[in-house]
């Protein structure tokens, strides 16, 4: 079995030795990094940007209330009838106003149960909504040990590229 990269039984993601050059507080620099060795005609396939010490970050956006949650279930119950309804459209010769309406309708009810049923199912112990990411607080630029070298004697022309590894 081949992998998307044509090569028999290797992984996309993995180089076979791989060897730190640099390690980042922040993705950019980590991108300018290796930007400035493909500018350079460096072989950037046999680099890898690496995202270590990850963190899970939860934002809350807000309070959530019955009357919040009825909402969200009703613009999602609309956006599936909606959807379903022009399916059924395309496939039926009868008047299509009538029948994206109605499925619109059908979609916002079943939406307001649905997210209401979900609520309720929760018993008040997650009254908020939020957004949640996974960060890394530090980029490690990985190279093939065979050109380790090479992309560090490269880096070096780069101002402030390669970190003072005592800091």
């Amino acid at each position: 079995m081949s992998m998307p990269t044509g090569m028999p039984g290797r992984s996309p993601l993995k180089l076979q030795f791989p060897q730190s050059l640099a390690v980042y507080d922040d993705y950019e620099s980590a991108q300018r990094a290796v930007d400035f060795l493909s500018d350079n005609k460096f072989p950037v396939e046999q680099c890898m940007i690496v995202g270590t010490d990850l963190k899970r970050i939860e934002r809350i956006t807000g309070r959530l209330t019955t009357g919040r949650v009825a909402m969200g279930g009703l613009l999602s119950g609309v956006w599936l009838g909606l959807f379903v309804g022009i399916i059924f459209a395309l496939f039926d010769n009868s008047n299509t106003v009538a029948v994206v309406v109605s499925t619109m309708l059908f979609g916002a009810l079943f939406g307001v149960v649905w997210a209401l049923v979900g609520y309720a199912a929760t018993r008040g112990h997650r009254d908020f909504s939020s957004v949640t990411s996974v960060v890394a607080t530090k980029y490690e630029v990985l190279v093939e040990h065979k050109v380790a070298q090479q992309a560090r004697d490269l880096l070096a022309q780069l101002p402030g590229a390669m970190p003072d590894p005592f800091a």
